[in-house]
């Protein structure tokens, strides 16, 4: 009897983490389409390679926005509606493939690091505490956003999994983790040949 509002949750999930945000606010702010320089990425990264770092951060806090308010929006209906953590965790993960395959531009999206980060601030935010602090000491030893990002990753699936077990959340992290990886895989390149950008190094554009 649920199967609908929940499959209307996800959908909507998926349509929030369509909006491409490293490209709407460098369109606010008069720059270039962050998919036509640096990395070619519509993310915050790739925004801050512009030098303008009021639009980085603007786009990393929408970007990690969309991945929160989703959840949190499944969390308060979850009563309503009677959904377990099953639905909760799928709209959490709708947002992030939004990200990734966004509807409105042309499924060409970015890698997903701030969404995911919001989506598991949304299921757990000591969960998201402790992964955002894995990736600022790793960015701050190593100055590679791409390498905190991973291993960042990789930490809050092994913390969601030694503290607070499998389910649901365990699943939907593990399968962003699974993407965040593949979408990394020039960087992981560069990263073993010494030629990935360091974090606020700018990029000329094309």
């Amino acid at each position: 009897m649920n199967f609908l509002p929940s499959v209307l949750m996800v959908l909507a999930a998926y349509l929030i983490g369509s909006l491409s945000f490293a490209v709407i606010v460098s369109r606010a702010f008069g720059l270039a389409d962050p998919r036509s320089y640096g990395s070619g990425n519509p993310g915050a990264t790739n925004v801050l390679r512009s030098g303008h770092k009021a639009a980085a951060i603007a786009t990393l806090a929408l970007d990690a926005l969309k991945g929160f308010v989703p959840v949190m929006a499944a969390l308060l209906l979850a009563e309503r509606f009677g959904w377990g953590e099953t639905t909760i965790a799928l709209a959490g993960l709708a947002a992030f493939l939004g990200h990734l395959w966004p509807l409105f531009f042309r499924f060409q999206g970015g890698k997903g690091v701030a969404t995911a980060a919001g989506v598991i601030f949304g299921f757990n935010p000591l969960l998201g505490v402790a992964t955002l602090v894995s990736w600022a000491l790793i960015a701050a030893f190593f100055r590679y956003a791409s390498l905190a990002s991973l291993v960042a990753a990789l930490f809050a699936l092994f913390y969601q999994l030694l503290i607070w077990g499998g389910g649901a959340y365990a699943l939907a992290i593990a399968a962003m983790c699974a993407l965040l990886i593949w979408r990394h895989q020039g960087n992981i390149k560069k990263l073993l040949a010494g030629t990935e950008s360091k974090i606020g190094q700018k990029a000329k554009t094309s």
